[in-house]
């Protein structure tokens, strides 16, 4: 059944802080286990879709740069971790009956296939999940802009970014209650705005391929199959 998706191939961004739960350092379970339900059941519902983890969870590059280690092998490790990150994931999709792919921007092959554009899009077309590992492959580039850049290579209908609120605030809801909650913005509003949804590089990307950006709260149960049906609470970046 594909009449009610609003958005047909996605490319779905988790950040890997997302898969911890209420943990404060790894992988919960129950976490994951909870994501690649809605992510199958948004495959039942005829959706395409690829994944990009981020690896914050285990381990971020650029805190090694804070404390005068080396960028490039911080964010070299940071790529191992999305790894990581990925294989879990993808083994939570098979449980739930759903053909998943890890295809990594950093070879290793005796682990999982490396990332070709035209080999993920003929996975794509014969309905797997394709969980993007590796980050562009690249230091200093972040997850969120590696995310971006697969959305444009698949040619992707939209880049839902699931965070832990439900939309982009004009400031962290968490810490200030008169937070303004935007439900659309323009690439350019939240360029001026700095609007910290993602970084600068990704907004760009998905602007200039035309690419909308959907913004909704991955912590929320049921909330991923709602967006794909146009329905509950995100907000929408495109223009």
């Amino acid at each position: 059944m594909t009449s009610k998706l609003r958005w047909r191939r996605v490319l779905v961004k988790l950040s890997g802080e997302a898969l911890m739960g209420s943990q404060d350092f790894g992988i919960d379970p129950e976490t994951v286990d909870r994501v690649a339900k809605e992510i199958a059941e948004a495959v039942r519902l005829g959706a395409q879709v690829g994944v990009v983890v981020g690896g914050g969870n285990i381990f971020r590059g650029v805190a090694v740069a804070a404390k005068g280690g080396n960028r490039v092998t911080g964010d070299h490790l940071g790529m191992l971790a999305t790894v990581m990150n990925s294989l879990t994931l993808a083994d939570a999709l098979r449980r739930f009956g759903v053909q998943a792919r890890v295809l990594s921007a950093v070879p290793v092959p005796s682990i999982c296939e490396t990332f070709t554009q035209r080999g993920a899009d003929r996975y794509m077309e014969d309905g797997d999940v394709i969980v993007f590992a590796g980050g562009t492959g690249n230091p200093f580039f972040t997850t969120d802009s590696g995310a971006a850049l697969r959305a444009a290579e698949m040619r992707c209908d939209a880049f839902l970014k699931g965070t832990s609120v439900d939309g982009v605030y004009s400031d962290d809801p968490k810490t200030n209650a008169d937070a303004e909650r935007y439900e659309t913005l323009t690439p350019q509003e939240v360029l001026e705005r700095d609007l910290k949804v993602m970084d600068a590089t990704a907004i760009a990307l998905a602007r200039d391929n035309a690419i909308p950006v959907i913004v909704f709260s991955i912590r929320t149960p049921g909330a991923l199959v709602d967006v794909m049906n146009g329905e509950g609470r995100y907000t929408v970046i495109e223009g």
